[in-house]
């Protein structure tokens, strides 16, 4: 459990296509959505290090997040946007992708990789669908949740491939207003208004239950990044503690950019098995732009 978690947490750092995706019934896209600094498409590429004793920098992991715009298919003109503007309807589609490398896998004994697959509405930035697949050695499991805005229920169903005659895992709970899920939540904060000293609560969807997460941002600092000497906001998410999404003690620290970029340029976790420290190695946002990529 405690490894499952972990792994978890790494897809929440930011650490960050669905093809087809479709609204959840019941549900209808805004007219128009305002354009965020990750569209039409990004991506994320990190290098995660870990740092324990006499141990320091030692690669343990990779990570790739995207994102991306899939258009709506409308079963009538009815289920069109009430604005009649040119733009083609949309889903938010976000991706992770995390693998353990190299001394990690030697260390703790433990070979991982997780895929998320978020879908989320573009207007009211609530997340609709949760795929996932999580890959720890020999063990593979596969899950979807499903969130429903009208009932304000989500159920999350989870198999196991390797073995078909498993009853799947079925768990449900309510929620109320806007949800996200563990990889949506790092696009969301990218889109708040983040200044010293503001602190909020996100409301965040794990394998069927549903926490209450509090966000602070911490401070102001320049720091040296992939993109250059940038002024960055250092924001803390509660995820550990007996109450916490992640039940041992820990502290999770994401650097975002001072700008409408918001862009994760590091982050850093603190856990009982020793300090992770993740950190951008290439951004490409396209087809508009492309921004500063590492030199081999």
């Amino acid at each position: 459990m405690r490894s499952r978690r972990l792994s978890i947490t790494f897809c929440l750092m930011l650490c960050l296509a669905a093809s087809g995706a479709r609204l959840m019934p019941g549900q209808k896209p805004a007219a128009k959505a305002v354009l965020r600094p990750f569209e039409p498409a990004e991506e994320l590429l990190y290098e995660a290090e870990f740092s324990r004793s006499l141990l320091r920098k030692i690669d343990v992991a990779d990570f790739r997040f995207t994102a991306n715009r899939i258009p709506v298919v409308h079963k009538s003109k009815d289920d069109a946007p009430a604005d009649s503007s040119n733009d083609t309807p949309y889903a938010l589609v976000f991706t992770g992708d995390v693998s353990s490398k190299g001394f990690f896998t030697k260390l703790f004994n433990l070979h991982f990789r997780e895929h998320v697959e978020s879908t989320v509405d573009p207007v009211s930035f609530t997340v609709q669908n949760t795929r996932k697949r999580d890959e720890q050695g020999k063990r593979l499991r596969t899950s979807e949740t499903v969130y429903d805005n009208a009932s304000g229920k989500v159920v999350w169903t989870e198999i196991d491939p390797n073995n078909p005659s498993r009853q799947p895992r079925i768990l449900s709970s309510d929620f109320t207003g806007q949800v996200q899920d563990v990889l949506s939540v790092i696009y969301y904060l990218r889109t708040k208004p983040l200044e010293v000293g503001r602190s909020f609560e996100v409301t965040i969807s794990d394998s069927g239950r549903v926490y209450q997460v509090p966000v602070r941002v911490v401070e102001k600092k320049r720091l040296k990044t992939l993109l250059g000497q940038v002024n960055s906001l250092r924001v803390d998410p509660g995820l550990f503690g007996a109450n916490g999404m992640i039940g041992t003690e820990g502290q999770l620290s994401i650097w975002l950019t001072d700008d409408e970029r918001r862009i994760p340029v590091s982050a850093r976790i603190k856990t009982e098995y020793g300090t992770f420290n993740i950190t951008l190695k290439k951004i490409t946002h396209s087809p508009a732009r492309e921004y500063l990529t590492k030199q081999d």
